[in-house]
């Protein structure tokens, strides 16, 4: 039921309540039982037991698991503890994620208010919040948190700031007359309060028609339940790519235990080669270096202001193509400033910084001092004098009491030097007219030093303008003619068309203190104009052009109004020439579908509701974006469980929309978000540099068994050998890889497609080529040292495996660059040099440590023989490295030639 579109009586009527008397004992249980208590209400939960074992499900994890029997069967009890910690460890933090996000629910719960006055059997009492029933006549003031939807029937200078609900930062001023119109969203019903809004100003009387889950809070509070929570990139990759390894891991080790018994091995020998290879293909290591990699981006943002909740959200964050920004608060300081004057036809800029005192006036590019300028120092000084906002200085930042538009009129002032303190010592308010809003106007009786007194107005520029009889023009009093009319009406129209708020100020000399009300408020002179708006955070716009520069477009989502939103959107550079603007009203009558006809090309949508927010993030992921949805309110979390990276802000932001993000910002700047998209698409770059290295790696080690089955050689490496190569040579570099800091350009390259796959860019050519190459040298290195002398296989042995770890340890360093190993300084990651010191170091350790030698099978190395496994190891990286690169002068000289000739 619309229940801002009746009028009182009906309100009385439908409800079936006495506004007079309200509901009785007896009626408010029976409609207790009916309804339900007035609290929001959960989804089923799964136990912590069940929550847990579901980490499990995963297709690598099970992988891991069948990797670890193998490795157990095998006695290789090292391998398979290490695998085990790891697939708890992942377990662990999965569990913990999910845990926290389950506590957007309760922090929803408590913003509703713990106790209601409520008019029952003709006595205002107080009762629990969550006992208040539909057809209970509550009453609030300010303070007050109401705690259900309500119908306003009384209102006295009744303002409720909605923020949370709407994004407004502004009270909405509160009456009690029907709203006319269908589908009338929540920012416009202004006979209406919602649960879990709070009243800033004034008193009022509403009847409930809303409890629990049939509230405002109610319906948020059912979208944050049933909002689907996406795989992000990362985990779709990981679980293609484990799906491939496992398929062609096990056709490659059939393949080589099937050629092997074929050519004569023995088959016990062979299953056993068989299966170390089986659970070195498979890269167990990963998913412990993916964890390690995001845990320690996770560090180095927390520097840079950010709280990552989520681990996948860094790497999803540095694949984001669209960021749906709130306004409000996000990319504006969510502090009302004055910023333009204006009075006698001139105009004048203020410059500063929310409700800081320090700021300029200028008029023409001329800096002047106000207290010298009359119709500005009137200006200002009475409108800070018509006033009950205070401002005051809490540690190292300026605090307001009070309504954020007489916030911004006291700010004013004090820029001039007119504090309220000062004030206080010139003039004595003898009496305040408060502001209702039939007369859209507040007025005080002031008396000055010298016994004058005077009314001081403040209101509407339209309201004020009717009932001025006269004008200070020129710092002298004119009569309020036709041609001044005009003047004053275009600087409204100026004002308003640069989204500020005007407010007039006005007054009048009184012969007598004791006036009469009704006809105080007339025969008033016009002193002019204070044009104000909530400014743009300074460092947004640059945040916002390097995004662009990077691929990413910024979308602004706020419930603030058109024009408001369009000037702010036109500051930030967000809004370009011919980008569209569309509004709640509009996206009300739209579907998904067509929606996503226009969403390409809209930049702004204002005066929208939670239900919008999530229609414009669908709409968006159809058409292929990574969403990043930022925001800071009850509002906003919907939307923001439901994008592909959910940013909450972390001063501003409701506890709400923290817990339901994966991402919040410690300082509320949008700028930060850049830091943590060039962290995220660090993050990504690292990953695939070690899936490049472990799997051509990987790779090397299948193809020279394959090779020596299909040349009918021995085996050119014992299992052990294998289970050692893939713990220790691969692990180590491969997790120092996940600290490699970004290279220069990775934040002018455009979002990667969110269907790119892991081995897209080339990458599966990388580890294909090289470890093909790294099969070859090895087998090579086995045969040399083979034919050398035939008797000792296990020396011949010992040459391959070195020379398969060498140039593992070799290719790492080209893993750092997308193009080639001259791209980088090698150390430039010092972290990757130490672990191919340690890595080095404990292969000689194996091949020269007697007691470790019968175990791994290993003979000490002749020194000539270093020199073939150093050669040959080189080859893999620097042998297709140097085939590029001697590409790239022919065509320079090329392209010279033809230069030449053309001149």
């Amino acid at each position: 039921m619309n229940w801002y579109g009746l009028r009182v009586h009906e309100v009385e009527e439908k409800a079936r309540t006495n506004v007079k008397t309200g509901l009785t004992g007896q009626e408010a249980n029976m409609r207790l039982k009916q309804f339900g208590t007035n609290e929001l209400q959960e989804g089923k939960r799964s136990s912590a037991l069940v929550k847990f074992l579901a980490q499990f499900k995963d297709f690598m994890v099970l992988v891991l698991l069948g990797a670890t029997v193998i490795s157990a069967l095998l006695g290789e009890m090292v391998d398979a503890v290490a695998i085990v910690a790891i697939v708890i460890l992942n377990g662990i933090l999965g569990f913990l994620q999910e845990h926290r996000a389950e506590k957007s629910m309760d922090a929803l719960k408590e913003l509703a208010a713990p106790q209601a006055t409520v008019l029952r059997d003709n006595k205002w009492v107080k009762v629990a919040s969550k006992q208040l029933v539909p057809g209970d006549i509550i009453k609030f003031t300010s303070g007050d948190r109401i705690g259900a939807d309500v119908r306003i029937i009384e209102a006295s200078s009744l303002y409720i700031e909605e923020s949370a609900l709407t994004g407004e930062s502004v009270p909405v001023q509160k009456r009690i007359d029907a709203v006319n119109g269908i589908d009338v969203g929540i920012g416009d019903q202004t006979n209406m309060a919602f649960m879990g809004t709070m009243v800033t100003r004034g008193s009022g009387i509403g009847t409930v028609i809303g409890t629990g889950m049939n509230t405002a809070m109610g319906q948020i509070a059912d979208m944050l339940q049933n909002a689907e929570e996406n795989e992000t990139p990362l985990q779709r990759r990981l679980e293609q790519m484990g799906k491939i390894l496992i398929v062609v891991a096990l056709l490659l080790t059939a393949l080589v235990v099937l050629i092997g018994v074929y050519q004569g091995h023995d088959v016990y020998h062979m299953f056993l080669a068989g299966v170390s290879l089986a659970v070195a293909a498979i890269p167990e290591g990963l998913p412990a270096i993916v964890t390690v990699a995001l845990s320690l981006g996770v560090q180095r943002m927390i520097k840079k202001k950010s709280i990552v909740r989520k681990l996948p959200a860094v790497e999803t964050l540095g694949c984001a193509s669209v960021i749906c920004s709130d306004k409000t608060g996000t990319m504006t300081q969510n502090k009302m400033m004055v910023t333009h004057l204006w009075s006698g036809g001139k105009t004048w800029q203020v410059t500063g910084q929310g409700y800081s005192p320090s700021g300029e006036f200028t008029e023409d590019e001329r800096k002047i001092n106000p207290s010298v300028v009359k119709p500005v120092q009137q200006l200002l000084m009475f409108g800070c004098l018509c006033n009950n906002a205070n401002i005051s200085k809490r540690k190292k930042e300026y605090v307001l009491d009070g309504d954020p538009t007489e916030g911004a009129l006291v700010a004013a002032a004090m820029k001039a030097g007119f504090t309220r303190e000062a004030l206080a010592g010139q003039f004595q308010i003898i009496k305040e007219i408060p502001f209702d809003s039939t007369r859209k106007m507040m007025s005080v009786v002031i008396r000055d030093k010298q016994g004058k007194a005077f009314l001081v107005t403040k209101g509407a520029p339209d309201v004020l303008l009717g009932v001025s009889s006269s004008i200070l023009w020129g710092e002298k009093q004119q009569s309020m003619t036709t041609l001044y009319q005009d003047e004053v009406q275009r600087a409204i129209h100026h004002l308003g068309g640069q989204a500020l708020r005007t407010i007039a100020i006005a007054y009048k000399p009184l012969r007598n203190e004791l006036i009469n009300e009704r006809d105080a408020e007339t025969d008033l002179m016009f002193i002019g104009l204070q044009g104000m708006i909530d400014p743009p955070r300074p460092e947004v716009k640059q945040a916002v052009q390097e995004c662009r520069d990077a691929g990413i477009r910024t979308v602004m989502i706020t419930g603030d109004h058109k024009i408001t939103a369009m000037a702010i959107a036109k500051q930030l550079a967000v809004l370009p020439e011919g980008g569209k603007v569309v509004e709640g009203t509009q996206l009300a009558a739209m579907s998904v579908e067509e929606l996503e006809d226009i969403v390409e090309d809209t930049y702004v949508f204002a005066r929208v509701s939670p239900e919008h927010k999530l229609k414009i993030v669908k709409a968006l992921q159809n058409k292929g974006h990574i969403v990043a949805m930022t925001g800071d309110g009850v509002n906003d979390a919907p939307a923001i469980k439901a994008s592909d990276i959910g940013i909450a802000m972390g001063i501003s932001g409701t506890d709400v929309a923290k817990e339901a993000s994966s991402l919040v910002l410690l300082d509320d700047n949008f700028a930060t978000i850049k830091a943590a998209i060039k962290e995220g698409r660090n993050i990504y770059e690292n990953i695939r540099k070690f899936i490049r290295y472990l799997l051509a790696s990987n790779v090397g080690e299948i193809l020279v068994m394959l090779f020596a089955m299909i040349l009918a050689l021995p085996l050119p490496l014992v299992p052990i050998q294998i289970l050692w190569v893939n713990l220790v040579t691969d692990g180590l570099p491969a997790m120092a890889l996940g600290l490699d800091k970004p290279e220069d350009d990775v934040m002018k390259r455009k979002p990667r497609s969110p269907k790119e796959g892991v081995f897209s860019r080339g990458l599966g050519w990388k580890i294909l080529s090289r470890g093909f190459l790294i099969g070859i040298v090895t087998l090579l290195a086995f045969i040399v040292a083979y034919n050398q002398n035939p008797t000792e296989l296990k020396y011949a042995q010992t040459v391959a495996f070195a020379t398969l770890v060498l140039s593992q340890l070799i290719l790492v360093f080209d893993c750092r660059s997308e193009r080639s190993i001259y791209h980088r300084n090698p150390f430039g990651n010092m972290y990757l040099v130490g672990a191919v010191f340690i890595s080095l170091l404990l292969m000689l350790v194996v091949i020269y440590y007697p007691p470790l030698q019968p175990i791994f099978d290993t003979l000490p190395i002749k020194g000539r023989d270093w020199l073939l496994i150093g050669g040959l190891s080189s080859i893999p990286t620097f042998l297709l490295v140097g085939a590029v690169l001697t590409k790239k002068p022919k065509k320079q000289n090329k392209l010279k030639i033809v230069n030449q000739s053309k001149i």
